[in-house]
């Protein structure tokens, strides 16, 4: 198994949870959001942990799906309503109800776009999300 490029079949890949696919997007997402802070000039270990954090958490999350659902596609869009709409048992303090449903649908876009192995995809929405930091 290739741990780092998954493959899944889109029948195992419909079995998955929302908040599964969340899971893995999380990764995705903090992942490309680290890389695009390192590799943008030098900086302390402790400004890239405090950058990242800001850019990681649910508000901004929030923030960044707002910027890309209108380019959505409507499987991409579908994938996105059922993270929306996942249960989690526990919201964090520092965000609105509103806040981590959008911020767990994006993560759950992500993780699906990761594990179909559309890279491309994913890079293009990261990017589109990169334009407003």
């Amino acid at each position: 198994m290739d741990y780092l490029r998954p493959a899944i079949d889109d029948a195992a890949l419909r079995q998955m949870s929302s908040l599964a696919l969340a899971h893995v997007g999380d990764a995705v997402y903090e992942i490309m959001v680290r890389a695009l802070l390192a590799c943008g000039g030098t900086q302390t270990a402790k400004n890239l942990h405090g950058r990242t954090t800001k850019l990681v958490c649910a508000p901004a999350q929030a923030r960044a799906a707002e910027r890309i659902l209108p380019l959505l596609s409507e499987e991409e869009q579908d994938v996105y309503r059922h993270g929306r709409n996942a249960k989690p048992k526990t919201v964090p303090k520092s965000s609105s109800v509103a806040e981590y449903a959008h911020a767990t649908a994006l993560e759950a876009l992500f993780g699906w776009l990761y594990l179909k192995q559309r890279y491309d995809r994913v890079n293009e929405l990261f990017g589109v999300i990169a334009e407003g930091f």
